[in-house]
């Protein structure tokens, strides 16, 4: 991977145990010890500062996993063409396996749908898989069918030229109509799961925001989205005092209706196609407990 302007100056065992997830930053400084890690083919300590172009290397032993099942489960396909499917995520639906979840996910849905034809950039886990959508989120999600797609679309992720717009249900009115909330994201140091603002080592995040409708004790908000860091829309609509409804995360508030997980729906999906080289954009409709929630704040919340 190639460092970008966002994450100079970073720690690099901080770096790679934030872009690897699955990786406890513990485990990372003992790949590093090992000499698994190398920057521009050279071997560094935990404690390396990232610089602009560094082109980093990372070899990660190999780990007994468990056997990926293709499952035929229903899909949502808003498009499909021979380098990508573009679908429309359910609520509760697991993008990729990981611990606890290595059925009923995403990708065991594209290995029955799409056979062999998924990229390998990421691995037996994550055949296809560019970006992803948390479990309680719904909407677009694009899935690569080769490497060669799955490069341009990776591409243009770390370029943040991609259109990501989201609508969501916050607590509370705004006093302004629109806004960017600016401020870098990383790892709770007390919550591995949990993701915190954090000026001092966190990525660079950036969200757009706009008020779709006031409602008195809610919002309905879009937000764009110009980086694409973990949970960021509900770390940083928390941060400012409006936290999405349902998230039982990043609020303590009690959601006073019947919710499974945050309202947030992801809308609006565009990018550069990688073989026509034409921008295209799709669309998913908000999901009927979405509707049915602002019906009813409409109702008994003006």
């Amino acid at each position: 991977m190639i460092i970008d302007k966002d994450d100079v100056g970073n720690r690099i065992d901080k770096f790679l145990s934030d872009e690897l997830e699955d990786i406890s930053r513990s485990y990372m400084q003992k790949l590093i010890k090992d000499n698994c890690v190398t920057v521009n083919d050279k071997i560094v300590k935990s404690n390396y500062k990232l610089s602009l172009g560094d082109s980093l290397d990372v070899t990660i032993p190999d780990l007994v996993q468990p056997e990926i099942v293709a499952e035929d489960i229903p899909l949502d396909i808003v498009f499909e063409d021979d380098d990508l499917i573009v679908i429309n995520k359910p609520k509760g639906m697991v993008v990729h396996p990981a611990v606890g979840h290595y059925t009923g996910t995403l990708v065991n849905a594209l290995m029955f749908h799409c056979k062999d034809n998924l990229s390998g950039i990421n691995g037996v886990m994550r055949p296809g898989i560019v970006h992803r959508i948390d479990m309680n989120t719904t909407g677009l999600i694009v899935v690569c069918k080769n490497d060669f797609a799955h490069n341009s679309l990776a591409e243009q992720l770390s370029v943040h030229s991609i259109t990501r717009k989201y609508n969501a249900i916050v607590y509370n009115s705004f006093k302004e109509e629109e806004g960017t909330i600016d401020a870098p994201i990383g790892r709770n140091i007390h919550d591995r799961k949990k993701m915190a603002i954090d000026k001092f080592d966190g990525r660079r995040a950036v969200t757009h925001y706009k008020v779709i409708k006031n409602m008195n004790k809610f919002s309905y908000v879009e937000c764009q989205l110009e980086t694409g860091r973990t949970h960021q829309i509900r770390v940083h609509m928390a941060s400012i005092g409006h936290p999405l409804l349902g998230d039982d995360v990043y609020t303590s508030a009690k959601s006073p209706y019947n919710l499974q997980g945050q309202t947030l729906h992801a809308r609006v999906l565009g990018f550069i196609h990688p073989r026509t080289k034409e921008y295209v954009e799709f669309e998913a409709p908000l999901p009927n407990y979405f509707v049915r929630v602002l019906e009813f704040i409409e109702i008994y919340n003006n």
